[in-house]
């Protein structure tokens, strides 16, 4: 059988770790990459085996031999980057966050339509296996019906004065960055909210350093999130029903531990056996949906990642943080 084919657009930090935890699978191989430059793709391709080097994303696109691109770009680029692949004809898995705003997100999908060429975002903690157990023990309703979910997500990263991060062009702050792991995770388990509560604070340049939310429900949950890159925070999460909580330990959104505590005092404990980053586990998924001839994921819709945009769009409007290239 042979191996699915990787095109790489973009040569930065998580285009290097995507590739590397892709390694680890016989049946993928990275076969192109594009870059704005040739000696950064040059580069890039010298570290991953014999795969062709691109120095533009327009050639990474017309490539025939690859089964699927990859775009790991930064987020304002993310929208030109998937429409050029799709009108190319290119399968596209697309780089958390998925686009800066929901608008931009709902163009992406309309594009895969047109084209009928799968579309998935790369948000790959929802393809971990850990999350699959946790969507089965909430669909077993052990739990009862779910009433809380906690989930933080910090890094001291503000001080590092890293680009993508602290410049509104680049569609900087911690909530598209880092906040998007909470958002998604409570989004996973309680759907759309009915209202949402945000607060943040902002950085001399305008993007958020720090981010809160609370999630109303229709049925009374909430979720309550926060987001920052001003410090280092546990990175836990919590899943709280009638019947018990389940408690999701550091790094919540890497493959990790859990605990199962129901109100009766049992407790469940999941280990944690995973080997490699993870991020490989998206690039299976989406590789069976590519050679299914599917269009979507079912464990992470196009309907699903338009409503993670809408919420973050929500909450960024609450705090103030608007980026100058949108209208």
């Amino acid at each position: 059988m042979s191996r699915f084919r990787w095109g790489i657009i973009g040569t930065g930090g998580i285009a290097h770790a995507f590739a590397r935890d892709v390694s680890l699978l016989d049946s993928h191989v990275i076969a192109a990459v594009g870059s704005r430059n040739i000696e950064s793709a040059n580069n890039f391709a010298s570290q991953f085996g014999a795969i062709k080097a691109y120095g533009s994303y327009a050639e990474l696109v017309a490539e025939p031999d690859i089964d699927a691109i990859y775009v790991a770009t930064p987020h304002p680029a993310h929208k030109e980057n998937v429409i050029a692949a799709l009108n190319a004809g290119k399968p596209v898995l697309c780089e958390k966050p998925f686009a800066v705003n929901a608008l931009e997100a709902s163009e992406m999908v309309a594009t895969a339509k047109r084209n009928n060429v799968a579309l998935m975002e790369a948000m790959w903690a929802r393809f971990l296996p850990h999350y699959a157990q946790i969507r089965e023990i909430i669909s077993s309703q052990i739990l009862g019906t779910i009433t809380t979910v906690h989930a933080d997500h910090g890094q001291r990263l503000a001080d590092q004065d890293i680009p993508r991060l602290v410049e509104p062009a680049l569609a900087g702050g911690a909530l598209l960055d880092l906040g998007i792991y909470p958002v998604s995770f409570a989004h996973m388990i309680l759907g759309i909210p009915d209202s949402i509560t945000a607060n943040g604070i902002l950085t001399d340049k305008g993007v958020d350093a720090q981010t809160s939310m609370i999630l109303n429900y229709a049925n009374g949950a909430q979720a309550v999130l926060n987001t920052t890159m001003i410090v280092q925070t546990p990175c836990t999460a919590v899943i709280a029903g009638l019947n018990g909580f389940l408690e999701v330990d550091r790094t919540f959104y890497n493959p990790t531990s859990m605990r199962l505590t129901l109100y009766d005092g049992t407790v469940t404990n999941y280990p944690n056996n995973y080997t490699g980053h993870g991020l490989r586990e998206q690039a299976v998924e989406f590789a069976r949906v590519v050679t299914s001839g599917a269009k979507e994921s079912p464990l992470l819709t196009w309907a699903d990642t338009v409503a993670i945009m809408q919420i973050l769009d929500t909450a960024r409007a609450q705090i103030g943080l608007k980026y100058p290239f949108e209208n």
